[in-house]
């Protein structure tokens, strides 16, 4: 009895650890996510799943704004976006509809970040979507999905498109919304979203020029930048 009270007591420690550690990096991308002003004051989310059988997952507390997030203030919560601890802070379920739909559906997909940033709202508006106009859009050649508008994310039934659309891929745009990434870790997520971004808005920049753009042939090729 003692030997399996100890491998237990062993366990929940090595769990809480993770999750603590968890807590932090997810706070400091939400941070990072502040600091490039990718936010859209207290609207979208970043979560990550949290180890273990139950289906737990951090995401920020409806209300603050992302450079208010941290570690000790991050929500623990349901596959359907409720708490499961008590908490003083209030969640947004229907938030939670892309997010929970992805988790299920992706077991590498332990981050989730979704933005509504200009650049990446101006290219989910366009028609051809994320054009190969530099290294950096190349580097996401064959690698975005798209999900076409269905209205306010709160149908339940639009997760099986949302997750179809996604695929295998990295990184996700929702024409007239916005865009998505996927990580194994919230800084994987995070570096893809940066130059996701980046790439949409250099897209902006060229068109907004007038001149006639050259595209040049992508390749497959992946870059370490956003793998």
């Amino acid at each position: 009895m003692t030997e399996v009270t100890l491998r237990t007591d062993h366990t929940a420690q090595a769990t809480s650890d993770e999750e603590h550690r968890l807590r932090r990096e997810l706070a400091a991308v939400y941070r990072l996510v502040a600091h490039f002003r990718m936010t859209d004051l207290i609207f979208t989310h970043i979560s990550v799943r949290l180890p273990g059988p139950e289906h737990h997952f951090l995401i920020n507390p409806y209300g603050l704004l992302f450079e208010e997030i941290t570690a000790s203030n991050l929500v623990k919560i349901d596959l359907s976006g409720h708490p499961v601890e008590d908490t003083p802070y209030p969640v947004n379920p229907a938030g939670f509809v892309i997010h929970s739909a992805i988790h299920a559906a992706r077991p590498d997909a332990h981050c989730v970040l979704h933005t509504h940033t200009k650049a990446g709202c101006a290219v989910a508006a366009q028609e051809d979507g994320l054009l190969p106009l530099n290294q950096i859009s190349m580097e996401f050649y064959g690698r975005v999905g798209y999900h076409d508008y269905e209205g306010v994310a709160l149908n339940l039934a639009e997760q099986r498109r949302l997750v179809a659309d996604l695929d295998d891929h990295p990184a996700m745009i929702l024409r007239n919304h916005g865009l998505l990434t996927v990580g194994e870790t919230p800084a994987q997520a995070f570096l893809r979203m940066y130059y996701l971004d980046k790439a949409c808005e250099i897209q902006t920049v060229a068109m907004a020029a007038g001149s006639e753009l050259i595209t040049p042939t992508p390749t497959s090729a992946n870059s370490p930048h956003v793998n």
